[in-house]
This record gives structure tokens, sequence and C-alpha cells, in this order.
């Protein structure tokens, strides 16, 4: 089954700065879980549905496969890197490292208007949870997280903790099937009253709590049905989607 370009939450580009913005595009769609695990898409795909040349859609997808977002499949097509154990490991360790600080730093400086605003996606994501609705939820939860982390105000920060979602929100996705949405909201409401209350340290212990349970769904869905089986398979999603 082929996806159609116009399924894509796409639009045009500014020809003035083409590569960034492509960049930043496909960027978002992988953060928005857009790009699902298992799939794949073309350079011709994107640069027919951004309406530019082959030629930035190639740039922008050797950057994020620098990244570590994307890894090449077959000829043309790059997809949402598999994800082992070893690397969700990683990824959890350094995830509590740097989220937890920036949502304990967050704590003196969020604003009313922060405040409000994680009110408002809690909600969306509380309904999205119930609908099992993951092109709402998974944008939402983004959402949320870096409103607490721009609250900092420090783009060094922001910017490493972006790269470690390139990484793993595409798999955030998959966690609906185990009750994880509602456990993660559960998170967020703990943390948003800690930020409220002016409490770092009880934000920072919401915010681990959140990543902790997410992660051991992700090794649970990683683990080999057969205890014997002697190493992990890496988690893919579904099978492959070529976007034409």
């Amino acid at each position: 089954m082929a996806m159609s370009n116009r399924s894509l939450p796409v639009r045009p580009v500014a020809k003035e700065t083409v590569l960034d913005q492509v960049y930043r595009q496909i960027r978002d769609l992988i953060l928005d879980g857009e790009i699902e695990p298992g799939h794949s898409v073309t350079i011709q795909s994107l640069a027919d549905a951004f309406g530019v040349s082959a030629m930035p859609v190639r740039e922008a997808l050797h950057r994020l496969t620098a990244e570590k977002a994307l890894t090449v499949i077959a000829g043309r097509s790059v997809g949402i890197a598999p994800l082992s154990l070893e690397r969700l490991g990683d990824l959890r360790q350094v995830r509590l490292e740097i989220e937890g600080l920036a949502a304990e730093w967050a704590a003196p400086k969020v604003t009313e208007r922060d405040i409000a605003r994680l009110d408002r996606l809690i909600a969306r994501m509380a309904e999205a949870a119930t609908a099992q609705d993951r092109k709402r939820f998974v944008p939402a939860n983004r959402d949320f997280h870096f409103t607490v982390y721009g609250a900092v105000g420090s783009e060094t920060l922001l910017a490493i903790i972006e790269s470690l979602w390139l990484q793993i929100s595409p798999y955030f996705g998959l966690l609906h099937a185990k009750g994880n949405w509602r456990t993660a909201n559960r998170c967020h409401q703990q943390m948003r009253d800690a930020l409220a209350r002016g409490d770092g340290a009880a934000a920072r212990a919401a915010l681990c709590d959140d990543i902790d349970a997410a992660a051991a769904v992700l090794t649970d869905l990683l683990s080999p049905a057969d205890a014997t089986e002697p190493r992990p398979r890496p988690l893919r999603g579904r099978g492959p989607l070529e976007l034409a």
C-alpha cells in the first residue's frame, strides 16, 4: 500500500532557504511520528511533495542520517533507524540526565502562559489516548516536553535534546498498545504541578518517571519471545512502505 504525497503534512518551501527549510520539515515529520518505523521514503517522493529538486532533499537526508535519525534502507530510500536494546539503553541514560536537568532548570523560569499551554496539551493528550490517535498524541507529547525545555532559555540545551528526540521519538507511536500514553500523561500532570509550584526536583523526578516508563515498554517490545534467543532483534515497526 502506497501513501500519496498529499497525505504528508508538508508545505511549499521558500526558494531562498530551500536546504534549511527542507531539513527542518523532514526533521519535524520525524519528531511528530509522520515517518514511522518500518516505512521508507524516497528522495524523489519528498522532492515532489516539497516542490523542490532532489538536491536539497538529498543533502537534508544525508544530514539526518549523520544525526542517526534516519538510515539508508535500499538505493535511494531511507527510513527510521532500527532500535536495539543497546541503543535504547544508551538513549535512556542520556535522556534521564539531559532532559531531567532541563526539567529542573525550567522550574524557576516557567510562566503562567507556559502552565496554561501545558494544561491544554495534557487535555489534548488525554483525548488522543482515549481515541488511540497517534497523529494527535505524538505531536502534543512533543509540544509538551519542548514547552518545558524551551522555558530554560538555552538554545544549546534545546539542540542537544532535539538530537536525542530525533533518534527515539519515532517509536513513541508504538507505546499506546500497552497503555503507556495514559501513564505518560499522569507523569505530565505531575511535572506540570511541580513546575507550577517551582519544585525543580519533583519536576525532574516526574520527567524521569516518564522516560523510564516508555523505555520499559520499548524494552519489552524489543525482547525476544524465546528467552534462549542469543541476541535481541532491532525494533523496526511495520513492513517497508515506499512513498513513490
